[in-house]
């Protein structure tokens, strides 16, 4: 029995450079079970032609005017969960990486990638597999080694400003705070200086947020 041919992946460029745009299109119409279904020149028009080609993946480019590929890629996510974003960029930067990953970009590539580089990115995403820039990986990973050493901010405070903490956490006036604990009323006041210093917060309210997020609460 003759095995039916897989259907062809169909991507939509998202890019404000025209000319990249036609180069993309130029070299992936090359790559066999690749098909460009659209060329969008910004954001907007990237969740447009998403609604009406349905692509599997979408190559999106970072920096545009009008909306970016951050919100570009906040938003179609959100209405076509199943698409594949692959970023497709020249900036490695945080302020920028990090946001569309959290966006729920699925790889990341740079524009300096070789052309075989994005085709096996884009056959990688329709397998459900991942493709990160080898500087993005390192940087990922040094971000996750720093998050699992690095200490909640609660560890600094004493047993006695944990103390007031859950009691803030309660709502708790200054006075009735040192009744309960049976300390002077300055001494709470020191006490929820230091808490709001070391949690790195603003104010009381701020600080019980904190302690209910972080299940000191009581």
């Amino acid at each position: 029995m003759e095995e039916l041919e897989k259907p062809a992946i169909k991507v939509l460029l998202v890019d404000d450079h025209e000319m990249v745009r036609i180069g993309l299109a130029a070299v992936l119409g090359t790559e066999e079970g690749i098909e460009v279904v659209g060329e969008a020149g910004s954001g907007e028009e990237g969740i447009r032609l998403a609604d009406e080609y349905k692509p599997d993946v979408v190559l999106m480019d970072l920096v545009m005017d009008g909306m970016d590929g951050i919100e570009a890629t906040r938003q179609l996510l959100k209405l076509y969960p199943d698409c594949k974003v692959i970023v497709l960029t020249s900036y490695l930067d945080d302020e920028k990486m990090y946001p569309v990953i959290e966006a729920g970009a699925f790889s990341y590539l740079l524009k300096t990638s070789r052309a075989s580089e994005i085709a096996e990115a884009i056959r990688a995403a329709a397998r459900g597999q991942s493709v990160l820039e080898s500087q993005v990986a390192s940087k990922m990973m040094n971000r996750f080694r720093h998050a699992e050493t690095e200490a909640p901010a609660h560890k600094e405070l004493t047993e006695r400003e944990m103390d007031v903490l859950k009691l803030v956490a309660k709502g708790k006036s200054n006075q009735e705070i040192a009744d309960d604990l049976i300390i002077g009323i300055k001494t709470v006041k020191f006490h929820v200086t230091n808490i709001l210093a070391k949690l790195g917060v603003d104010d009381r309210t701020q600080a019980a947020i904190y302690a209910y997020k972080n299940g000191l609460a009581e």
